[in-house]
């Protein structure tokens, strides 16, 4: 073998030998290739869900989870008429309506709002089941409702009718009317025309001078 081609076999050597310029090069190489490669597919997976158009996919429906709930709504109003045409509305923190062929409303944190021919009166719960088709509510636990003329009635477990401005208990009630305080293991009232129909252990405290 000539001298110089001794020198050009031995300059290569040097330059792959371990620890020279080209073994630190492909050691970097062998790092930064596979990460600059996993950048690059995640910004090819990243860049539809940000650019401007339009995204479309295929959606299979076998694998699609179906929610028990047909229906939850957050701060739900319903707005009707009774028999008289006065308006009235039930408004709920919650609202959740399981099937859309069930008319029955479950809500929480209810109040009622009903347009009287002297004023308005409201009704509060913390649970109730509303009847779309009735427009009655049913009420589980206490339930107050005050209208005008110092007219309150407390009770637990009564059912209303929306409609003809109507209310049962089940429960004990006691209230309190123009003419003084009332208690009884149950109750029926007429909202419109403020009479009470007291059932079961009764008790009237009349105050002298609210009698008409």
């Amino acid at each position: 073998m000539s001298a110089i081609a001794q020198r050009t076999r031995s300059g290569r050597q040097a330059w792959a030998a371990p620890g020279s310029s080209h073994d630190r090069l492909v050691s970097i190489l062998g790092v930064g290739l596979p990460i600059a490669i996993g950048v690059l597919a995640a910004f090819l997976v990243m860049a539809p869900l940000t650019a401007g158009g339009d995204v479309s996919f295929v959606l299979d429906k076998n694998k699609v989870e179906v929610a028990k709930e047909r229906l939850k709504i957050q701060a739900a109003t319903y707005r009707g008429q009774d028999a008289k045409g006065q308006k009235f509305a039930l408004n709920a923190g919650s609202a959740i309506q399981k099937s859309s062929a069930e008319p029955i409303v479950e809500l929480n944190k209810l109040a009622a709002d009903i347009q009287l021919a002297d004023g308005p009166a409201q009704i509060v719960a913390n649970t109730g089941r509303y009847d779309m088709d009735t427009e009655r509510v049913r009420i589980a636990g206490p339930v107050a409702v005050t209208a005008p003329d110092n007219y309150r009635l407390d009770t637990s477990d009564a059912t209303i009718d929306l409609k003809q401005r109507r209310m049962q208990s089940d429960g004990a009630a006691t209230g309190t009317v123009p003419q003084g305080t009332f208690s009884a293991n149950a109750m029926r009232a007429d909202l419109e025309n403020r009479t009470v129909t007291l059932d079961g252990n009764a008790r009237l405290r009349i105050v002298p001078g609210r009698t008409k």
